[in-house]
C-alpha cells in the first residue's frame, strides 16, 4: 500500500492491471470460443465495453485481501472476476431499463440491433439486440467464475470465498427481480426500497467484495464481521448516492441518460421520499408527471424543481453522512493496518462524494 497522498495513483493503476487482465482474457475466450461462430461482433462489443469499468467492486476485493495478507498479483488477478460480474449486471439492467445508452456509447443491446439491421437479417432487430445482450451477459457471468477459479490462488483460499461469492450473486439476482416489483404508481414503503438497494447494490458494490477479499486472505471473523458493518453502510450510503445522480446527475457520472430514473419512474429513496415530504398539491403534480407517457427536457427539470423543494435531497444526503459514521466507526473498532484503515475511508469518499 501506498501512502495516503498516493492512494488516487494506487487505485488507477489498480484499474489499470484489472481491465488489462479483462481484455487479455476476454481476448482469449473470443478467440477460442467464438471464430467461426459468425458472434464475432460480441467480441467487440464486450472489449470496448469492459474498458469504461470504473473497478470499484476490484479495489473493495483487493482492499480486503490486503486486510489480511501482503500484495499479490495472484489476488489482484482474482479481482478482475468482478469487473465481469459487473459487466453482466450492466448489459442485463439495460435491457431491463430499456436504457440507450451506457458509459458514454449505444447499450449493448442498441449496438447488436444496429448490427442486426445493417445486414438486412429477418425478423425484429430490437429483439435480436436484446438477446444477443442477454446471452453475452450469461457468457460473463460463466467467465467470471472462471476467472476466479483459474486465478491461481490456492484451493483452500477459494473455498474460503465461495460462499460470500454465490451469496453476492444471489442477493443480486433477487435484488433485481425485487426491483421488477416496486411501482412507483402504488408507491413502496422506503424501508422496501432500501432493502432493495441493499441486495442488488449496496452488499454487491462494497460489503461482499471486502469480504470475499478478507475472507481469501485468512481474516478471522471478528475482522469479517466489521468489514461487513463498513461494507453494509458504505454500500448503502453509494446507493443512496446513486439514486440523486440518477434524478440530478450528467451520463457522466452515471453512465447512464440525463433524468434516467425519472424517464423510468423508478421508485428509488429520492423519489419515495419527496412524495412522501410533498403536500398534496405537489403529490397531484408527481401523479400526473408519474403517468406522462413522454418527459421532455421542460418536464424532466419541473420534476427535478418539485422533488428539491420537498426537502427530499437534503435528507437522503444526512442519510448518507449517517452511514459513512457508521462505517469510519467500524474501521475504528477493527484492528486493521492504519493505512488499510485510511484507505478504507478514502474510498468511503469516492462512493458518496460522487459529482451531481
Amino acid at each position: 500500500m501506498p501512502a495516503l497522498d498516493q492512494f488516487h495513483s494506487w487505485r488507477e493503476d489498480l484499474r489499470r492491471s484489472v481491465l488489462a487482465e479483462i481484455s487479455e482474457f476476454v481476448s482469449a475466450r473470443c478467440a477460442d470460443e467464438m471464430v467461426g461462430c459468425r458472434v464475432d461482433v460480441a467480441g467487440a462489443v464486450l472489449l470496448k465495453f469492459v474498458e469504461g469499468g470504473k473497478c470499484l467492486r476490484s479495489t473493495f476485493m483487493y482492499l480486503g485481501w490486503l486486510c489480511g495478507a501482503p500484495a499479490s498479483a495472484t489476488a489482484l488477478r482474482a479481482t478482475a472476476s468482478l469487473e465481469l460480474l459487473q459487466t453482466f449486471a450492466l448489459l442485463q439492467d439495460d435491457v431491463m431499463d430499456d436504457s440507450p445508452s451506457r458509459r458514454g456509447r449505444p447499450a449493448a443491446h442498441v449496438q447488436f440491433a444496429d448490427w442486426h439491421r445493417q445486414r438486412g437479417m429477418s425478423g425484429s432487430s430490437r429483439r435480436f439486440g436484446e438477446s444477443a445482450a442477454i446471452l453475452l451477459g450469461d457468457l460473463c457471468l460463466i467467465w467470471a467464475e472462471q476467472v476466479l477459479r483459474d486465478c491461481g490462488l490456492e484451493d483452500h483460499q477459494l473455498q474460503r470465498a465461495w460462499p460470500r461469492y454465490d451469496a453476492m450473486r444471489t442477493e443480486l439476482a433477487v435484488g433485481q427481480f425485487a426491483d421488477l416489483t416496486l411501482d412507483m404508481r402504488n408507491l413502496p414503503t422506503l424501508d422496501a426500497v432500501l432493502g432493495v438497494a441493499r441486495m442488488k447494490s449496496g452488499n454487491y458494490t462494497v460489503r461482499r467484495p471486502l469480504e470475499i477479499g478478507a475472507a481469501m486472505a485468512g481474516c478471522d471473523e471478528p475482522t469479517l464481521s466489521l468489514l461487513g458493518d463498513y461494507g453494509s453502510a458504505v454500500g448503502e450510503a453509494f446507493q443512496l448516492r446513486d439514486d440523486i445522480l440518477g434524478i440530478f446527475g450528467s451520463p457522466t457520472d452515471t453512465g447512464k441518460p440525463n433524468g434516467g430514473d425519472l424517464l423510468e419512474r423508478k421508485a428509488t429513496s429520492v423519489m419515495v421520499a419527496a412524495y412522501q415530504m410533498a403536500d398534496t398539491a405537489v403529490r397531484r403534480e408527481f401523479s400526473d408527471l408519474i403517468n406522462t407517457d413522454t418527459l421532455d427536457d421542460d418536464a424532466l427539470d419541473h420534476w427535478r424543481r418539485l422533488i428539491f423543494a420537498t426537502g427530499a435531497v437534503q435528507w437522503i444526503e444526512e442519510l448518507i453522512t449517517q452511514r459513512v459514521n457508521i462505517a469510519q466507526k467500524a474501521l475504528e473498532d477493527s484492528g486493521i493496518d492504519m493505512l488499510i484503515k485510511a484507505a478504507l475511508a478514502d474510498m468511503a469518499g469516492v462512493c458518496t462524494r460522487r459529482a451531481a
